[in-house]
């Protein structure tokens, strides 16, 4: 029997997907149900893992102007 991760799964099941694909992988698992987030997570890692400063320091911009506040 093979063992795979939850990351490993994940990732085995968008790595053949097209652009338009992932768009619709992505806007179906926004907003979803809670079992949608550690997919999310993992794809976010990805993209986090490959993208540059400048582009970290947008996103966490965004993030920041867009959190709730208390």
């Amino acid at each position: 029997m093979i063992s795979m991760s939850l990351r490993e799964a994940i990732v085995k099941r968008v790595q053949d997907r097209d652009e338009e694909e992932l768009m619709e992988i992505i806007n179906d698992s926004v907003h979803a149900d809670e079992r949608a987030l550690p997919g999310l997570g993992v794809l976010f890692e990805i993209i986090w893992d490959h993208i540059d400063a400048s582009t970290k320091n947008l996103l966490v911009s965004q993030l920041k102007q867009h959190l709730p506040t208390s």
